[in-house]
């Protein structure tokens, strides 16, 4: 008699392939044309230039969707922003109810829409069904919920207007509503551009929106690839632009729109460490592995697995993991059994192949699933590259596709070093029995999210987003609802024509180098407990009031204010000191409640070493308002003072010591902004930048940093009252001054 698991082996499986009839019906209801949606409707296609739509596994033409350009850009933009004024009007309650209707619309037409985005990217279809879909309407659900909070949440914060959102990978609707969700929910209105080659899913969105009944240009999307993505970042009535795609094309992003006064968010390019410990469940590993690596055929923004694992166990890992990849089928999207569908463009198996044979050549080992391809589409077959050296050029490609590179370590920390020697930061997963280890290993991971013995774990109430040449900015969350927000601080002239003092400095590229290379140095500070810092800042802000005479006499000499003036601002710098070290153990993170039997621990980490350029208006209270939350969360900085009155900043960095903060936390740099600024937004060893000098200098700082993709935090013409503590202090310099981790970890026996 036959075993069981023979009969199982040797069965004669049929095929089930899901109908693909409602979604030709919908394409045939439009006869295979779609034009843009405008201010609440589809513009005409007829007689217009037209981009193809075909299916990546068949090569069949879909649809021919409009090119659009400068003209239907600026049709959108201007309903987008007629738009704006009655929706951000709108109590938040009743902001909800319409993101609650969207989500409601797209739950009863969900089987639609997983049939839909698997004709058009190439993902299998459980990919949509199971994941995608799920999560875009989480997002709008979660998102409601903050349009309800907003008043009190985020009391004094106003939308930012009209918000721009650029696709170049084909992303599904969870990434679509990752983006808008949450501007919506704050009253802004948005301009899409989705990927040109899957807009289809985009445009059945918009007919939701239509239905669910938001107002006409609240939601506008425009298809036409580059030329449109162009134009919408040249609109000067855009106030924020969010980009999807290659980390190449976000920097040049980063450099057109520096000095506009753009709020930017990129969303680039990532690989996946993936760190298996020697006694870590190995079949649960390989099941993970094979999830998060072959998701979208490798090509989702969390896929191109780097995998690390331990010596003593990579053989056997490595031998699990071949059998298991030999089981994957691949084929047509609509087939329930298939796992890997095609890749999105021929640019993209062309990128893969090449980047497969030149590890063959530096001396990997690749193997590949013998895996039954089809006759048609862009399919490549599951692939491990195994002995991958840290110097090879795989070892920190920008993957996108079903390959995993595979390195093994001896030590915890050699694996974190391998993990952390990446350009890229967006997710990691750790692999261990041991929860101490492996949280250990987590809280060192350059990463926004890390999953522990897991993987593809996302929740709309947990941020996520890059780090490093990633990109910055996040979708979900309370943080990525805080993005499309800013402060209702007045807009005024910032003076740039302050006279400068004899004794301002003269610094140039080398000091600024020296500066930061003390900053780099002095990491011990981050390690600190925030009661181990609050203490020094305590202390920081005594020695300030001991010496408050000396100090305002000194400050009224050179600023040449009034005796009263500069005392008052001696005093209110060593309060604001207070106030911040009063922070620097409360400021911290969450429990999220998100997935069944997963904790979610979300960690406020600091920057890194930070550039401040200070304002020019009130030289010793300006300074401390931007240093002190800075280093209060952990962060080094290297400051350039005011040029007006540089010696009060060079007093109070004589104090620091006296108060036990190390050196290297704080250096200070005399010189004239407009001639440091760019060195600053260009060197590398900065995390990001704090630009307050005026706006003489900004263009200059947010071009260079397109470098490694720094964040640049500048006031946009605004003019800041320093003595108002609604604007001088508060939560908006401690956001800033850290980034958010978030760990998540499973729990049941």
């Amino acid at each position: 008699m036959a075993a069981v698991t023979d009969i199982l082996e040797t069965m004669d499986y049929g095929l089930a392939r899901e109908s693909d009839a409602a979604a030709r019906d919908w394409l045939a209801r439009h006869d295979g044309a779609f034009g843009s949606f405008i201010d609440g409707g589809f513009s005409a296609s007829a007689d217009r230039e037209c981009l193809v739509v075909s299916n990546p596994a068949t090569g069949e033409v879909l649809a021919r969707v409009e090119a659009g350009g400068a003209t239907e850009i600026a049709a959108a933009v201007g309903a987008a922003k007629t738009a704006f004024e009655a929706w951000s009007g709108l109590p938040g309650h009743r902001r909800a109810r319409h993101l609650h209707a969207l989500a409601r619309r797209l739950e009863k037409r969900a089987g639609f829409f997983a049939v839909l985005i698997a004709i058009e990217t190439g993902r299998p279809l459980r990919d949509g069904r199971d994941i995608d879909l799920p999560l875009a309407i989480q997002h709008f659900d979660y998102a409601a919920g903050w349009a309800e909070l907003v008043d009190s949440e985020f009391a004094g914060d106003r939308p930012l207007g009209v918000c721009a959102e650029i696709s170049s990978r084909a992303g599904g609707l969870a990434t679509l509503a990752g983006k808008i969700a949450s501007a919506l929910a704050a009253g802004n209105s948005v301009v899409v551009v989705p990927s040109e080659c899957a807009p289809l899913s985009a445009l059945a969105f918009a007919e939701v929106v239509a239905e669910a009944g938001l107002p006409g240009g609240v939601v506008n999307i425009v298809t036409g690839g580059e030329a449109a993505g162009e134009a919408l970042l040249a609109h000067e009535d855009v106030a924020r632009i969010g980009f999807v795609g290659p980390v190449a094309r976000g920097r040049e992003i980063r450099q057109a729109l520096a000095g506009t006064g753009k709020e930017l968010a990129l969303d680039l390019g990532a690989t996946t460490p993936f760190l298996v410990c020697a006694d870590a469940d190995l079949d649960a590993a390989v099941e993970s592995l094979v999830d998060g690596s072959f998701l979208s055929e490798g090509q989702s923004c969390c896929a191109g697995i780097r995998l690390l694992v331990q010596e003593g166990v990579a053989e056997r890992l490595h031998t699990k993991l071949k059998r298991r990849m030999a089981k994957l089928q691949l084929g047509d999207p609509l087939e329930t059994s298939t796992d890997c569908g095609p890749l999105a463009d021929d640019a993209d198996l062309a990128r893969l192949t090449t980047l497969v044979e030149t590890a063959r050549t530096e001396g990997a080992d690749v193997w590949q699933a013998d895996a039954d391809m089809p006759g048609e589409g862009r399919f490549f077959p599951p692939t491990l590259v195994s002995d991958v050296a840290p110097a090879m050029g795989v070892a920190d490609a920008e993957i996108a596709g079903p390959l995993i590179c595979s390195t093994t370590f001896r030590t915890p920390d050699e694996a974190l070093k391998l993990a952390n020697h990446s350009r890229y930061g967006r997710t990691a997963a750790v692999f261990s029995e041991n929860v101490g280890l492996a949280l250990d290993m987590a809280t060192k991971l350059q990463a926004s999210l890390v999953w522990v013995n897991g993987t593809n774990l996302f929740d709309a109430a947990v941020g996520f987003g890059g780090v490093k040449e990633s990109g910055f900015g996040r979708d979900g969350g309370r943080e990525g609802f805080a993005g499309y927000l800013k402060p209702a601080w007045p807009r005024g002239s910032v003076p740039a024509d302050l006279p400068k003092s004899d004794l301002s400095g003269t610094a140039k590229t080398n000091d600024i180098n020296s500066a930061v290379d003390a900053a780099a140095k002095a990491g011990g500070w981050a390690t600190m407990s925030g009661h181990q810092r609050a203490q020094r800042l305590y202390r920081l802000a005594e020695k300030l009031e001991t010496r408050a005479s000396e100090l305002a006499a000194r400050l009224a000499s050179v600023s040449g204010g009034s005796a009263d003036a500069a005392a008052e601002e001696v005093a209110l710098s060593a309060a604001r000191i207070a106030y911040y070290a009063a922070w620097a153990d409360k400021f911290d993170g969450a429990v999220h409640s998100t997935l069944a039997r997963h904790v979610t621990i979300a960690v406020h980490e600091p920057v890194g070493v930070m550039g401040i350029l200070c304002p020019p208006q009130a030289p010793l209270l300006g300074l401390v308002s931007l240093v002190a939350p800075a280093i209060a969360m952990g962060n080094r900085v290297v400051v350039v003072p005011s040029a007006a009155a540089p010696l009060a900043a060079l007093e109070f960095s004589q104090m620091l010591d006296a108060s036990g903060v190390p050196a290297g936390v704080v250096n200070v740099v005399a010189g004239d902004p407009l001639e440091v600024s760019a060195t600053l937004g260009g060197h590398d060893d900065v995390a990001a930048c704090w630009h307050f000098a005026g706006p003489d200098g900004l263009a200059d700082c947010e071009r260079e940093a397109a470098g490694n993709l720094k964040l640049i935090w500048s006031v946009d013409g605004r003019r800041i009252d320093w003595r108002d503590a609604g604007e001088g202090q508060g939560r908006h310099y401690l956001v800033h001054a850290t980034q958010v981790k978030n760990i998540c970890v499973p729990y049941g026996a």
